[in-house]
């Protein structure tokens, strides 16, 4: 029997607000739910990003602290820092720490994750062990390095002239012609477990039917691993490179620790000149200016990189 047609409109009627109300109720749920991420966003990340942005635009020193003048100077700070006679050592510097770092890390990581994929006794623990870098506070593991690479009593120079590699101490974090190399070397000694635990989770994932089959057609060693390691890997190389380099071009704990950027700003780069300009000679504008420079040469990279990376595996 059908309804009449005065019932079914007053149905339909009374029918579209309750399902706005519903949607609408489901719609407040859903904000519920992102509130709390939005919220921390915004205060943790949003707002010093913000306020570094409007300090470099201000004559914002340590007399503002008191005052609470902060006088707009424009683009004065950016000026000043551009043509700081240490920024292009810093930008050098930064380019050689973050390219060297990068590479050593990716290398010896991608070495030990095909190396642990292996079956073998105690590999589960010597894995753990590889994570003992990650595990220490960066303040302690810079003392233990200033240690091992003391020019006189450090255990690497002792080490090296026992063997007869060297007939001299190596002033490692003393001189400007080594200590960036220092820096670079501990650097990369620290990254690699990331590199590890990520590469090795992704080489967990490729099928061992792949390098069965490919077994068949030849592809062993250096092959399979350049035609079917490599392409599968992909993804997962894309986020450990991207990481890592966004990670290291930042790196200040680790260098203050070593070398505080000397000697005579061969290990200064431009995390630690920001700090400096900002925590040293206390003109917080033009530190938040290099640091916005900072960040926008890590979004330039990470544009750059994305994009070519996209490129590349369209065409596969």
């Amino acid at each position: 029997m059908t309804a009449p047609a005065s019932t079914l409109t007053e149905t339909t009627g009374h029918d579209a607000p309750r399902r706005r109300r519903r949607t609408s109720g489901s719609a407040l749920v859903r904000y519920g739910f992102i509130a709390p991420a939005a919220l921390y966003l915004a205060l943790f990340f949003g707002y010093p990003i913000v306020k570094n942005l409007v300090m470099s635009f201000q004559e914002y020193t340590s007399a503002t602290f008191f005052s609470g003048v902060a006088p707009f100077v424009g683009l004065a700070n950016y000026r000043a820092v551009l043509s700081d006679p240490i920024f292009l050592k810093a930008l050098t510097n930064t380019g050689i720490f973050t390219v060297v770092s990068i590479a050593g890390q990716f290398v010896i990581g991608m070495v030990l994750a095909l190396f642990f994929r292996r079956s073998f006794p105690l590999s589960g623990f010597l894995r753990s062990m590889l994570l003992l870098p990650w595990l220490l506070p960066m303040v302690v593991s810079a003392a233990i390095w200033r240690w091992i690479l003391e020019q006189d009593s450090g255990i690497l120079n002792q080490f090296l002239s026992a063997v007869g590699l060297i007939s001299s101490p190596i002033p490692w974090l003393t001189s400007s012609d080594t200590a960036l190399i220092a820096v670079v070397m501990v650097n990369i000694w620290l990254g690699i477990p990331f590199n590890v635990v990520l590469l090795y989770s992704g080489l967990q994932a490729i099928p061992e039917e792949l390098y069965e089959a490919g077994e068949i057609d030849g592809a062993t060693g250096w092959s399979a691993f350049r035609h079917i390691t490599l392409p599968l890997l992909r993804p997962v190389v894309s986020v450990v490179l991207l990481l890592g380099v966004i990670y290291t071009i930042k790196v200040l704990d680790l260098i203050l620790g070593l070398t505080g950027g000397g000697p005579a700003n061969a290990t200064q780069t431009i995390a630690t000149r920001s700090y400096e300009m900002s925590f040293i000679e206390f003109d917080f504008g033009q530190g938040a200016a290099l640091g916005n420079v900072l960040i926008v040469i890590a979004l330039i990279f990470s544009v750059v990189y994305l994009r070519a990376n996209a490129r590349s595996a369209k065409k596969g």
